[in-house]
């Protein structure tokens, strides 16, 4: 019973785990907005591109 009581008060580490938990967050936060946007992005640099190469063409 002792070592059970031990663990679940025991803090030495809980910091590490607390910014690992972030960082996680973070990152997955991060996948979901790139996948998210990522169509719309590529939409809008395709739309950039064809008016840049329209104007290269009239020079």
């Amino acid at each position: 019973m002792g070592l059970w009581k031990r663990l679940l008060t025991e803090e030495t580490g809980a910091d590490a785990t607390e910014y690992a938990l972030l960082a996680a967050l973070i990152a997955v936060a991060l996948i979901v907005g790139a996948t998210t946007l990522g169509g719309s992005i590529n939409g809008i640099f395709n739309k950039l591109g064809d008016k840049v190469n329209t104007q290269a063409a009239t020079f």
